[in-house]
């Protein structure tokens, strides 16, 4: 009987702090993944974290050939040839989940919760006194702060789903 992928997502917010001191702690907590079984890496976009733990898989995977990084788009339902060679130059492969489509501005969220749902373990930099930052409402311009970030949100559905969480905060 062939074995199940075992397979990492990473979710964390746009900005980290102390970048070189999570490097190295992120550097080890994926290298033990990999050697446990881990093949399979899922990425989404723009954060400074999403980045950081992409650059240590992918220096990783020079040394273990047989590591898949995936990325799940939150963008671009459909995308050209050119695109997807693109993507493909840096990725093993990439799709926009069925569930995105149509999410209007949920599309983060839903793809986030795509990723939970693939995975086994699910890697955090989620800060709980976190607040995002300040968005202009209404016609006059009054500031507020969203109730939620989008790294909360998808933090307490991976808890809601049982899932392996490891939160790099605090470190």
């Amino acid at each position: 009987m062939e074995s199940k992928p075992k397979i990492c997502c990473f979710i964390g917010h746009r900005k980290v702090k102390d970048a070189e001191k999570l490097k190295e702690k992120l550097f080890n907590i994926i290298e033990t993944f990999i050697i446990r079984g881990t093949d399979t890496f899922l990425f989404g976009s723009k954060s400074e974290f999403n980045d950081i733990c992409y650059n240590i898989v992918t220096a990783l995977k020079q040394k273990h050939v047989s590591v898949r990084r995936i990325y799940i788009r939150a963008e671009y339902p459909e995308i050209n040839d050119d695109y997807k060679s693109y993507l493909l130059e840096k990725y093993e492969d990439t799709y926009f989940p069925e569930r995105a489509k149509n999410a209007g501005k949920a599309v983060y969220i839903e793809r986030n919760f795509e990723m939970i749902d693939r995975a086994n373990v699910c890697v955090f930099y989620y800060d709980e006194k976190y607040l995002p930052p300040q968005t202009k409402k209404g016609r006059y311009s009054v500031t507020e702060h969203q109730p939620a970030s989008g790294t909360k949100t998808a933090y307490e559905y991976a808890m809601k789903k049982g899932k392996e969480i490891v939160n790099l905060l605090p470190f």
